[in-house]
C-alpha cells in the first residue's frame, strides 16, 4: 500500500510538472553591455509575482526566468549600483528603492527603459513593447521565439541616446561622471501636456512633443509617449522571449542632432512649449 501511495504521489508531481511547463513561458535576459547591470522585475496587479525580482547580471551573461502564461508586468535594467550592506543597495538609474538587490514589488524610478508584457491577453495573444515613456537609461531589444501567430516582431531601442539627450532632459552622474540617462519631458517639467494628464488625458488632446519625437526618431518601434500605441505595441502567441540589454552593435545617436541643438537654444530663451501634431 505504501508503495502504491508513493507511486501515486510521484505520478501527481509529474503531471503537475508537465502542466506547469506547458502553461509557462520563458524570459531569457541577456547582458550585452560592457558593464554589469541589475535587472528588475515588477509584476502587474492581480498577477503572480516572479522570482527573483532583482539580480546582478555581469557582461556577457544571461539568466532565464520561468513566467506564468497569464503574467503581466515590466522588466528593466538598473545601472551603476552599489551594495553598501545587505539592506543598503542603490542604483544611479532604474533604482527600485527597496534597499536590496531584489525589488520586492517596487518599480523603477524614472528614467529607465522598460520592457512591458501582457501574456495570454485578448484572443490568446501576448502584447509587448519597449517603452521610453518613463525615460531612457540603456538600449534594449525584445525578441519573441517560437510564436504560433501574431506578428511576433522584435522591438526595442537599439541606440545609445544618453550622449545626445536634449539638455533639459539629461541626467548626469554626480561628480561629473558623464551622462547616464535621459528623462521624459513629463518627469522633467511635470506639465500635463507632456504627461497626457488632466485636460490632455485622451489621444485627441495629447500630441507628441518635440521631446517625445527625439525618442521616436531614434527608436521608431519604441513607445515615445502615452498614446503611441499604434506603432509601438506588438503581439505574438505562445512565445518565449529574449530580452537583450545593450544589443550589439549599438551606436550613439547623431540623427536629428541639429534639431535638438535648436530646441535647446529656444528652450533656454523662452518658456514656450514645443509640440508637433
Amino acid at each position: 500500500m505504501d508503495r502504491l501511495l508513493l507511486s501515486a504521489s510521484v505520478l501527481t508531481l509529474l503531471i503537475l510538472s508537465f502542466f506547469s511547463e506547458v502553461n509557462s513561458a520563458s524570459f531569457k535576459l541577456v547582458n550585452k553591455c560592457r558593464y554589469e547591470v541589475w535587472p528588475g522585475v515588477l509584476s502587474g496587479a492581480n498577477t503572480a509575482p516572479l522570482s527573483p525580482t532583482g539580480f546582478a547580471l555581469k557582461p556577457g551573461k544571461s539568466r532565464t526566468l520561468s513566467v506564468p502564461k497569464a503574467w503581466s508586468g515590466r522588466i528593466w535594467a538598473r545601472t551603476l549600483c552599489t551594495e553598501y550592506s545587505p539592506t543598503n543597495f542603490s542604483c544611479v538609474t532604474g533604482d527600485c528603492g527597496s534597499g536590496k538587490i531584489e525589488c520586492a514589488g517596487s518599480g523603477a524610478k524614472p528614467p529607465a527603459t522598460l520592457a512591458e508584457f501582457t501574456l495570454n491577453g485578448a484572443d490568446g495573444l501576448d502584447f509587448y513593447d519597449v517603452s521610453l515613456v518613463d525615460g531612457y537609461n540603456l538600449p534594449m531589444l525584445v525578441v519573441p521565439r517560437g510564436g504560433t501567430r501574431g506578428g511576433c516582431s522584435a522591438t526595442g531601442c537599439l541606440v545609445d541616446l544618453n550622449g545626445k539627450c536634449p539638455r533639459a532632459l539629461r541626467v548626469a552622474r554626480e561628480g561629473g561622471g558623464g551622462r547616464v540617462a535621459c528623462r521624459s519631458a513629463c518627469e522633467a517639467f511635470g506639465d500635463p501636456q507632456f504627461c497626457c494628464s488632466e485636460a490632455y488625458a485622451t489621444p485627441d488632446t495629447c500630441q507628441p512633443s518635440v521631446f517625445s519625437l527625439f525618442f521616436k526618431h531614434a527608436c521608431p518601434r519604441a513607445y515615445s509617449y502615452a498614446y503611441d500605441d499604434k506603432t509601438s505595441t506588438y503581439t505574438c502567441a505562445s512565445a518565449d522571449y529574449i530580452i537583450i540589454f545593450c544589443p550589439l552593435p549599438y551606436t550613439r545617436y547623431n540623427y536629428y542632432y541639429m534639431l535638438l541643438i535648436c530646441c535647446d537654444v529656444l528652450f533656454n530663451f523662452s518658456s514656450t512649449k514645443f509640440y508637433m501634431g
